[in-house]
């Protein structure tokens, strides 16, 4: 007898699925952010999900099947596709495909997921959700400003007050002034030091200080070579890093003081001058935007000003442990990436937010609201003769705009009404026979029972102004459920 194949039912490694609470939080934070861009006059832009491999560039290796840290296949032409990576390569080549009829400086946002195919782990996925926005065809720093500016109040904008998040400012322009003045030529030496320069965080200046010179064994024993500087030059390093103060102007100062001179580094300088004069008569003050030379992105990738989105607010998992997110998002000038498929070098500047990790962040955060995961009012069904009746309610309420629906199951009404709780419904529609023949519902309030289940004890007029469960007459159904699923408790 030949035994039938059963496959296990199982995600692939590195993805997820997401039910209606994931998803509808993710869509809220897409939502807000795009208003904010809106608002700056940012124009929406979708490209496919798919680009040709030649054009995502350094994200393809030197083999025959380009599929290290992309997803690719080869389509009947023999071109090699693959999915996109991020949002902005795909920007890139619609930039130089379209440049002639675009808008110029072109400002577009785009939102939607990406792929890479990386090795998964704890918080890092294979496919996330990005929400971007560029400007392409603009030199000036200014663009950089309202980049950061959109940051801050993107942030804002999804559930996070002052003070609980900054957007974070360097400028690589200082950093290749600083490796300048200090003896850095070879680029291996100079990828060595942005690298510990990266490390700021985790290591600590001490940390950073054996990366610069000979190397640093950690606590598994396995070591780490080092930049090789020299003393002086390290400490000269650690104090640019060390160079952020209470505000924008005296962080200026203070790095024009390391740099020492360097032609790039007084080219960044200014850049920054400008975006700390544009972020100021925007009112982005120094707790929104702050500027912090330990900054490092993208090693090959940004040639001017680069930011990061950082949470300072508490966050903790499912077990009450903290959590520490760090960086949600981050961006900076790019002005060789159009390049690639021109020849000509022009001016882009952008950001990013991780949808999805940031949504991770406002749930740790307890930051998620009920109403974000409740479900459709579910009529309750006694007599299968009187799906009818069933229905035409379902309908009258959708129509007022609120979510209902008919209960499809075969089970009796202490599972549905258990169906009806999983599904975090606010409400249930009672409807019998009696109450067909007498023209009423019954509508029971299960907002109430789950805050009362959970001892909720504050904001007694709320809870004496609600009945729990009340047969009120049938034209009153809507103005009825409309006030539970209205009411904010």
């Amino acid at each position: 007898m030949t035994e039938t194949f059963r496959p296990d039912a199982r995600t692939p490694r590195g993805f997820i699925d997401k039910r209606a609470a994931d998803l509808r939080a993710e869509r809220r934070i897409i939502e807000a952010v795009s208003a904010v861009y809106e608002r700056y006059g940012f124009e929406r832009l979708d490209t496919g999900a798919f680009e040709y491999a030649d054009a995502l560039g350094k994200f393809l290796p030197d083999s025959d099947r380009p599929n290290e840290g992309v997803f690719a296949l080869q389509d009947d032409d023999e071109q090699w596709m693959a999915l996109r990576y991020d949002l902005t390569a795909p920007l890139a080549r619609f930039s130089a495909q379209f440049w002639e009829t675009l808008p110029k400086p072109f400002r577009r946002y785009a939102f939607g997921p990406v792929w890479r195919n990386e090795k998964p782990g704890p918080g890092r996925f294979r496919e996330f959700i990005q929400c971007d926005a560029d400007t392409v065809g603009s030199s000036r720093p200014e663009a950089d400003a309202e980049m950061i500016a959109m940051m801050a109040e993107g942030l804002e904008a999804v559930g996070l007050p002052q003070g609980q998040a900054v957007v974070k400012i360097n400028n690589r322009k200082l950093l290749n002034g600083l490796l300048t003045t200090v003896g850095v030529q070879s680029e291996p030496q100079r990828l060595a030091v942005l690298r510990a320069v990266d490390k700021l965080d985790r290591l600590g200046a001490d940390g950073v200080r054996y990366l610069l010179g000979e190397g640093r064994k950690d606590e598994s024993g396995a070591f780490t070579p080092g930049a090789k500087l020299n003393a002086g030059a390290a400490e000269r390093v650690l104090a640019f890093l060390g160079a952020g103060r209470e505000d924008r102007g005296a962080t200026l100062s203070n790095l024009a003081d390391v740099i020492g001179g360097s032609v790039e580094g007084d080219e960044g300088l200014a850049d920054l001058a400008k975006i700390d004069a544009a972020l100021t008569r925007m009112g982005v003050d120094h707790d929104r935007a702050a500027f912090d030379p330990s900054i490092v992105r993208g090693l090959e990738y940004y040639t001017g000003a680069v930011f990061e989105a950082e949470l300072l607010l508490e966050t903790r998992d499912e077990h009450g442990h903290a959590v520490r997110f760090g960086s949600v998002g981050g961006g900076g000038r790019y002005d060789d990436l159009v390049a690639r498929f021109t020849g000509e070098r022009q001016p882009a500047t952008g950001f990013s937010f991780g949808v999805s990790r940031l949504a991770a962040a406002l749930r740790a955060a307890g930051r998620e609201a009920a109403s974000d995961v409740r479900g459709p009012v579910v009529v309750i069904v006694f007599d299968p003769q009187a799906m009818g009746e069933y229905f035409a309610v379902a309908a009258e309420l959708r129509a007022a705009g609120i979510a209902a629906e008919v209960y499809l199951g075969g089970s009796g009404m202490k599972a549905q009404m258990k169906y009806a709780d999983r599904r975090l419904s606010p409400a249930a529609v009672i409807l019998g026979g009696d109450e067909i023949a007498a023209g009423t519902v019954t509508i029971k309030d299960l907002d109430l029972g789950r805050a009362l289940a959970a001892g909720i004890t504050d904001n007694r007029q709320w809870r004496e102004d609600r009945p729990g469960q009340a047969t009120v007459p049938r034209a009153e159904l809507v103005a009825s459920v409309r006030r539970i699923v209205d009411a904010v408790s």
